[in-house]
């Protein structure tokens, strides 16, 4: 029976934890995963059906803070306002077609979940010493991420089969080598670990996760939520449209008044 050397049953104690440490890091890795596109998914929902109306409301609004700069041309703080209104109406209209041009519907097969997990386990950048190495790992790392969002099993298979065969993957080296390896590989996968909770506690305090509980407690007590924001802006919509009519009414009367009476057009000069 041969013995092993001290280094040689350090060395397997090692490799065991990291071989769980691995399970544990492709498991937060696809929590992660799952989470931003579910995350993705939900916000594109929100855009469809309650952000197109926000912005709708925003173009109203700066229209009716260009109307009432028409009033008062003169009036530096009502210009700024419909300046400002203006911009934030460009960003939501902007923000609200990316979205309708968005209708991926993320929802992972566990064929795919398991591809995912294998690969992220073998080729986690923080499981690479040689910074080339890690380099070329962030972008299979992105690859990965981008095929499981995609849902492009093909494309995941097809990443497994590469890496295995890539002699990336081969090892013969002493072993203090693989031990002093072993373990900063561990000390790189726990960097990652902490990486990766702050990531998902920041994701579950942000407006959009918060939001998105909120929607799915709601929708579990049989109400929803969304369309009950869709129907609440659709009312301040008509209210705010109705201002706008008002306001253009007194404008083109005003224009229409000093035309016949002084001959003048002054609708240049009221910002039209």
């Amino acid at each position: 029976m041969i013995e092993l050397t001290p280094e040689q049953i350090e060395l397997a104690k090692k490799q065991r934890i990291l071989e769980r440490w691995k399970d544990r890091l492709a498991d937060r890795e696809e929590e992660m995963a799952d989470l931003r596109g579910e995350l993705e998914q939900f916000e594109a929902r929100y855009k469809m059906e309650v952000g197109r109306l926000y912005a709708d409301l925003d173009e109203i609004d700066a229209q009716i803070a260009e109307e009432e700069y028409k009033l008062v041309p003169d009036d530096e703080e009502i210009k700024k306002k419909a300046q400002e209104l203006r911009r934030r109406a460009e960003e939501s209209a902007a923000s609200s077609e990316a979205a309708e041009a968005c209708s991926f519907k993320f929802n992972p097969t566990p064929e795919a979940k398991k591809a995912y997990h294998n690969l992220a386990r073998i080729i986690h950048p923080d499981l690479a010493l040689d910074p080339r190495e890690k380099e070329k790992r962030h972008g299979l790392m992105a690859k990965l991420n981008e095929a499981y969002s995609a849902g492009d099993q093909k494309q995941l298979n097809k990443l497994v089969e590469d890496f295995k065969n890539s002699p990336d993957v081969v090892k013969g080296e002493s072993v203090g080598d693989d031990l002093i390896r072993a373990i900063r590989q561990l000390a790189q996968i726990k960097a990652r670990l902490i990486e990766l909770r702050e990531e998902k506690l920041k994701a579950e305090l942000s407006e959009l996760f918060v939001l998105r509980e909120k929607v799915n407690a709601e929708f579990a007590e049989g109400r929803d939520l969304l369309r009950h924001m869709a129907e609440r802006t659709k009312t301040a919509i008509q209210k705010s449209g109705r201002r706008l009519v008002n306001l253009k009414n007194v404008n083109e009367a005003a224009e229409e008044y000093v035309k016949e009476r002084y001959d003048m057009d002054i609708s240049a000069f009221r910002g039209s």
